[in-house]
């Protein structure tokens, strides 16, 4: 199921951009100058949308971390670093307003920001050996991330099908404990693994957002 929503997420994307960049057969010379420029443009949104997307998303894991790594070691950048990770939340949340409006904005760093705290709360109680405090926060952790999915899914049913954006915030919660429990236990080489596929999957992540967005706004992209 994984490879599947992957590789219709960047094929959905690639139609877009190449539909973008096609020109029109038999069209006079100035014809064809005006709609390569347009279409140019459109190309250029759909890129910067990406990159804009998959840049919230990698703040997102990269802030997560470096609040592991401080929460874990104790480090007195830690609630500084938590204040920075909070921030990646409405980040995220106004990135979708100019789309979904400034309700569904707040709604989704609301949904996020808890994402945060309940993930903070999980490595408290794994670090103080709470194995009770640990399973009901896991559980609050993964019902929260279904209630993401829902949301998004809700805002764009055709595009971002709810059990597709469940497995990809499934997997970001699996891989991101997998690399906190390696970085508790002090085995930082599977710590480091564990954050390079939180990296990748994220990516996956953000690139089924943007395409999404795309195919349920092609005018905004013309």
């Amino acid at each position: 199921m994984r490879r599947t929503t992957i590789v219709a997420s960047i094929l959905a994307l690639g139609l877009v951009l190449a539909a973008c960049a096609s020109g029109t057969n038999g069209a006079t010379s100035r014809s064809t100058e005006t709609h390569t420029h347009a279409s140019g443009s459109t190309a250029d949104s759909v890129v910067e949308l990406r990159q804009a997307m998959r840049k919230l998303w990698e703040d997102h894991i990269t802030w997560t971390r470096l609040y592991i790594v401080s929460a874990a070691a104790g480090l007195p950048d830690q609630h500084v670093t938590a204040d920075r990770l909070l921030r990646n939340q409405d980040d995220i949340g106004n990135a979708i307003k100019p789309f979904y409006g400034e309700a569904a904005g707040a709604q989704l760093t609301a949904l996020l920001r808890e994402h945060i705290l309940q993930a903070a709360d999980l490595l408290a109680a794994a670090k103080a050996g709470d194995s009770a405090k640990v399973e009901a926060t896991k559980n609050a952790w993964y019902a929260n991330a279904d209630r993401i999915a829902a949301f998004l899914s809700t805002a764009n049913p055709d595009n971002w099908p709810r059990d597709v954006v469940a497995h990809h915030m499934h997997m970001h919660l699996d891989l991101t404990l997998e690399e906190a429990v390696a970085r508790l236990q002090g085995r930082y080489a599977d710590d480091t693994v564990a954050f390079g596929e939180v990296h990748d999957a994220i990516l996956e992540m953000a690139d089924a957002l943007t395409a999404g967005i795309v195919a349920q706004f092609p005018t905004k992209f013309a």
